[in-house]
Formats: structure tokens, sequence, C-alpha cells
């Protein structure tokens, strides 16, 4: 019976600012950083990989929270850690010294989602099976006894949470043989990132095309002329291939309403963080006014109820969880089977070091055994730092195959770990 030995968290940080790569009208210069959680074991070939993302500075925050976090796991059997990643997700939030520096927000929830995603990961190996199929084996009881409903009974009960999984669990085996045979719907965003000059911009939307994809997103926001003027470009390279655009977070709403006006022209099929991610009426608001383009939101939506309140007040178009925001799997399959059941398609965010490694494995887990539909549904790409993953994201023609190592594909490469580490690692002059 392995046991884990010890919780290592190391602060990883990648120099994009250097580039833009990953610029928008809020973030204009981010240095891509994780919060990288490993599990040792006393088995030598044994391990847990988790992380969570930041985009620099305060990552060290992350690094301290998730090392307070992870030290409860130090000495535990992994097969009875394994077998009861419910109980384990409920002690770490029962934390009630922890707690009150969220509750379920911020820098304390961020580090939690690292070491849960940590778990799920070394319970995913230790099985020898990839996290998708990990979970979509797992009978619909034994699935929503890992899950969090608390403060979701008045849209969703437990009770109600079984019976939507298993009217979908006889025909989960087909629907994984779709994805194998035609891969996951996937959209780019890396021709679109703010600091990008036009000409970049039109090579790399040239580029997407050639590649076979069939939507680009662009960041908007700073300035409504340049908007445009890029959206101009884009719309001549990309003819009538779906097109989104994403702010941010930079408008107040009456700022957003007329901002999307402007640009309905070009056909977005969505608005991405129109304002504050905290702004429920604000975003229905929005809705109400900009349609036919939709509302889209969620990498900044800290926890499963404000999602349940999106849903409820009718805000959003589509669902955009993060495999770091929420609190690893037993959060966001709630949050999943919420968006379900109000008709809304989950268009996860992977904007990120390490999130399109992660969130691939909650697309799966969606269609396979939440929605069944891939309708409406594109999960995000971005073509950064995938390299330095020892099981990194494979895409072709659009679209994502479907992961077939086992864990949550969050491991990273040994030399990637000592280059990046810091503030000691080469790359930082360490």
């Amino acid at each position: 019976m392995p046991t884990i030995t010890s919780v290592n968290v190391i602060d990883i940080r990648f120099p994009t600012s250097a580039t833009l790569d990953g610029s928008d009208a809020m973030n204009p210069d981010g240095d891509y950083s994780a919060a990288y959680v490993v599990l040792e074991t006393d088995d030598g070939d044994l391990a847990g990989y988790g992380l969570t993302f930041t985009i620099g500075r305060g990552n060290d925050l992350c690094v301290a929270a998730a090392r307070q976090i992870g030290a409860r796991l130090a000495g535990r059997d992994v097969d009875e850690l394994a077998g009861d990643l419910g109980g384990l997700y409920r002690e770490i939030m029962a934390d009630s010294q922890m707690r009150w520096l969220g509750p379920e927000k911020g820098v304390v929830h961020l580090s939690a989602a690292g070491v849960l995603n940590a778990a799920w990961d070394l319970a995913a190996r230790r099985a020898g099976k990839p996290l998708w199929r990990f979970v979509a084996d797992m009978t619909p009881e034994e699935l929503v006894a890992a899950c969090d409903f608390r403060y979701l009974s008045d849209v969703l009960t437990p009770a109600e949470a079984v019976g939507m999984l298993a009217r979908l669990a006889p025909t989960r085996e087909e629907r994984i043989a779709e994805l194998a045979e035609h891969g996951y719907p996937a959209y780019t965003t890396s021709p679109g990132w703010l600091g990008y000059d036009d000409g970049k911009l039109r090579r790399l939307c040239r580029e997407a095309v050639a590649d076979g994809w069939t939507h680009v997103k662009l960041k908007v926001g700073a300035n409504v002329e340049d908007d445009v003027r890029r959206l101009s470009i884009a719309r001549e390279e990309l003819g009538d291939r779906v097109l989104m655009i994403d702010a941010n977070q930079v408008w107040d709403v009456p700022q957003a309403i007329e901002w999307v006006n402007r640009l309905a022209p070009y056909e977005p099929l969505w608005i991405e963080e129109p304002t504050s991610p905290d702004d429920v009426l604000g975003h229905a608001a929005i809705r109400k006014a900009i349609a036919p383009v939709g509302v889209a939101t969620g990498e900044h939506c800290h926890n499963r109820v404000m999602f349940k309140q999106l849903l409820q007040a009718g805000a959003i178009d589509f669902c955009q969880i993060d495999s770091c925001r929420l609190a690893s799997v037993n959060e966001i399959v709630p949050v999943l089977l919420m968006a379900a059941k109000f008709g809304v398609p989950v268009c996860p965010h992977a904007g990120g070091v390490g999130l399109c490694e992660l969130v691939q494995h909650m697309a799966v887990v969606d269609y396979v055994c939440v929605s069944g539909s891939l309708e409406g549904r594109v999960l995000e790409y971005v073509d950064h730092l995938h390299e330095h993953f020892t099981d990194p994201v494979r895409i072709e023609r659009g679209r994502y195959l479907l992961p077939g190592k086992p864990g949550y594909s969050a491991r990273m490469h040994s030399e990637s770990v000592d280059a990046y580490r810091y503030p000691d690692g080469h790359q930082w002059g360490g």
C-alpha cells in the first residue's frame, strides 16, 4: 500500500511578458506561472502532480497557501485517499481558520485547487487511467459523493444529480468512441493577444485557417478604434469562420453595451468577461442589450455559488469553468450539472500554463457523463508552453485528441521545473 511521503509545492514562472503572449486589456504583461504541487510516495514510480495558475507576482502567496493546505496529506495511504476524494475535499474546506481567508475564494481557493488537482492526478495514476476515464468509470452515486453540493440545493440536489448522471451512464462508451475518432471541438486564442501588432494578427489568423481552426478569439477593450481595425483584419482572414471577443473585465456595464454594439457588425459569437466577474446582474443587463451577441464568463468565477447565480439570473450564454479557479473536480462537476440543467453550454477557459492540459479532461467529462452534447461547445486552446509537460495536449485540425496516458496531464518535465523555478531557476538568473 503506497503512502504519501512528502508534499512539495514549487513556484514556477515563465517570462511570457517579454513576448506579450497572454496580453489583454486588463493584464498587459503577465508572466504565466504556476504553484506546482507534487505528492511524492514511497513507491518510486507513483506520484501526484497538480497546479494552480497565476500570472506572476503573487504566485508565491499561492505556493505558501498550498503548502499549508497540502501538509495534511503527508503520511496518508494513497488507496484510502483515492477512495474518498470527496472526504479530502470536505476536510480541506472544513478548516475553519483557513476558510476565514475566503471563504471559498481567492488565494486559499486557488491553492486548494492545486492540492486537490494533485490528489485527483494521483488517484488516476494509481488506477492507471487518464483522469477523464477515472471519472467516467465512477458510478453516478460515487461521483456525486465526491462532489460539493452545499449551497446548491435550491437549484440542484445530490439526488437530482445522480438521476442526471444515471440517464447518460448507459451510453457513455458511445460518446467516448466518438471523441476517440473525431476529437473534441476547440477554438484558438493564440492569434488574438492584444499586444500583437496588426501584421502578426493577420499572419496568425491566416495560419489558424490553414491549420483547420474554425473558431478564433481576439482580445479587445483597450481602444475601440483599435478593436474595430483588428476585428476587420480578423474577419478578412477568417471569412465566415466563428469569431469571439474577450474584454477581460475592463468595462462598466453601460460601456460594455456601447462597445460591443460598436463591434457587433463583425458578428462575434460572444463577448467574454465584459465586466466585473462578480456582477451577476450586470452580466444579465449586458446580455439583454447586446443580443444576438452572446455573453460568456467564468474563468474568474470563484466558486460554484457564483455560477449558480449567473445561471439563475439568465446572465450567460456560455459557461466558462476553470480547472484551477474552482476547487478541482469536486466543485467543477456540480457546475457542469447546473449548466446542463439550465441548457447552457460549457466552454472551458484554458488561457494559461497547464490549463489546456487540465481542462481537456473536464470537457470530456461534461460530454461523456453530464451533458451528452457537443452543441455550442468549444474548448479554448492557446499554443504556449505545452513543451514543458510530459503529457501535453494534442491538437489536430482544430480539435483536441482524447488524452490517453494516466493522470490529469499536469506533470512537468524536471528540466523545466529546474529552469523556471522562481527565483533560483537558471531562466531567472539563478
